[in-house]
């Protein structure tokens, strides 16, 4: 049988609904050459430009169901499925900083079935709010919706949702960005949006780094729910070295549980 883990990674590489294809070989093996251009990896592009709805009228806001027992979510996920509306792919994944570059790319690739889905009642379990059709499941964190504009997690219908290495290399990367004083964007603080895991102990991590090598993260899976994700960084004393970090899979993405080298 096909596990969750083996379905999604299978999702990644045709893209949602077949409406994307991405090279296989770095999704393999792991490595990460998060250079634009470069497919198959956590940041890739076509050389044609950005897919965008056609016309100049303005835009109409998404409608998005409301949430039983979360009343914030539609308003946070309906500013962002109008500007996919609006805008298709371009400049989604400036706008969705939080998610993986390759898996906002292969998400949001076909944005049909996606605004069908969110124009039905949808649920809330406790950290996360979903809408449903037969074609695909959406699924928002409770702490991107607080944020008030909320980037959601698209799986086809049938399959469960789960994180994925790209989500795991994109944390390290938020992380190393923070300490190089480079945030992805300047909300990205740990006291908003928590990397590190309960009981990590932050004196194990430097309190800065002048630079680390985005093109050459690597991950491993490990046993169960770990993963490693390594990556050469000069300390800002000039030192060169290969950090590996190892993370836990939770209920809101990976967090870091240590770190070694």
């Amino acid at each position: 049988m096909v596990n969750d883990r083996t379905a999604l990674r299978e999702h990644l590489r045709t893209g949602l609904l077949g409406s994307l294809l991405i090279a296989t070989a770095c999704l393999v093996s792991g490595c990460d050459h998060s250079k634009v251009g470069f497919q198959g990896t956590d940041f890739y592009a076509t050389e044609e430009p950005a897919a965008t709805v056609a016309g100049t009228a303005p835009a109409m806001p998404a409608e998005v169901a409301a949430v039983l027992g979360q009343p914030e979510a539609a308003g946070a996920v309906a500013r962002w499925a109008t500007d996919l509306r609006t805008h298709g792919l371009d400049g989604m994944t400036d706008r969705c900083w939080t998610m993986a570059p390759r898996n906002v790319q292969a998400m949001y690739a076909d944005p049909g079935p996606i605004l069908d889905a969110l124009a039905l009642a949808g649920t809330a379990d406790g950290s996360t709010a979903s809408w449903r059709n037969d074609e695909v499941t959406v699924v928002a964190a409770d702490s991107d919706i607080a944020s008030g504009y909320a980037c959601p997690r698209v799986f086809p219908s049938g399959t469960e949702p789960a994180f994925d290495d790209a989500d795991a290399r994109h944390t390290v990367r938020r992380f190393l960005s923070r300490l190089a004083g480079k945030p992805l964007d300047p909300a990205d603080v740990e006291s908003r949006y928590p990397l590190l895991c309960d009981g990590s102990a932050p004196e194990r991590y430097p309190a800065a780094i002048a630079a680390f090598e985005d093109q050459a993260i690597k991950s491993d899976w490990q046993r169960g729910d770990s993963i490693t994700v390594s990556v050469p960084v000069t300390s800002t004393a000039g030192i060169q070295k290969k950090q590996t970090y190892t993370l836990k899979s939770g209920a809101e993405g990976y967090c870091i549980g240590d770190v070694s080298g």
